[in-house]
């Protein structure tokens, strides 16, 4: 099969790896974020938030993506700023990853149950950001990060990754199974739409020829 063939051809190194690295300092923030896209979900999450830690440890395991990211911020202030640029970080390294996307699948979905909530993501890794967000929270914190920060997390992602996202909270009660049902669901329509395609392989998915920008 030709999946398998891909497989073989990645085991004996003669398909590179989708790696890329990439740093981020601000005033506010000092952030390093590498990902691995062929990788096995191994992660190095230290953003000195923890509650955002355990949420890209999801992401990484999940989308099978080897993902690092090191973060220093104004902690002192707040959640948001350390949050937010941790987004931009891993987006940026994610396109850079991609690289001009050829092979792709381009697609994915997942729609993701965790006891009581539902949650279904949906992504075009088109480099056209866009963001829908339809997802809501009954309460302001989740320990001691304020949940409005996530859809900036989401927001921030999908900028600096070129994603078309929408994310939609079907239904849910428990304020963690919502987040972390959209983190999980972002990470397996990742993994599905950064997949190669055996048929496809040297050829990118979009009849203009090119993912990018406003074509």
């Amino acid at each position: 099969m030709a999946s398998d063939k891909l497989a073989a051809q990645r085991k004996r190194g003669a398909v590179a790896r989708r790696v890329a690295e990439v740093r981020r300092t601000t005033r506010e923030t000092d952030i390093t974020a590498r990902i691995d896209l062929d990788g096995t979900g191994q992660s190095d999450i230290q953003t000195g938030i923890g509650f955002l830690d355990h949420m890209l440890d999801q992401l990484a395991r999940h989308g099978l993506f080897d993902l690092k990211v090191h973060a220093k911020g104004d902690l002192h202030i707040d959640f948001h700023h350390t949050t937010e640029d941790s987004g931009y970080a891993v987006g940026e390294a994610l396109s850079k990853a991609l690289g001009d996307r050829r092979g792709i699948m381009r697609y994915g979905s997942a729609t993701i149950p965790m006891d009581e909530t539902c949650t279904r993501v949906s992504l075009d890794a088109s480099n056209r950001p866009y963001l829908v967000w339809r997802v809501g929270f009954t309460r302001p914190k989740l320990g001691e990060m304020d949940t409005e920060l996530f859809k900036e997390w989401f927001q921030a992602l999908a900028q600096s990754a070129g994603l078309t996202l929408h994310v939609d909270n079907l239904y849910g009660e428990n304020n963690h199974h919502i987040v972390e049902s959209c983190y999980k669901g972002l990470a397996r329509a990742l993994r599905e739409a950064v997949a190669l395609d055996p048929r496809a392989p040297d050829q990118v998915p979009s009849t203009k020829g090119v993912l990018g920008g406003s074509l």
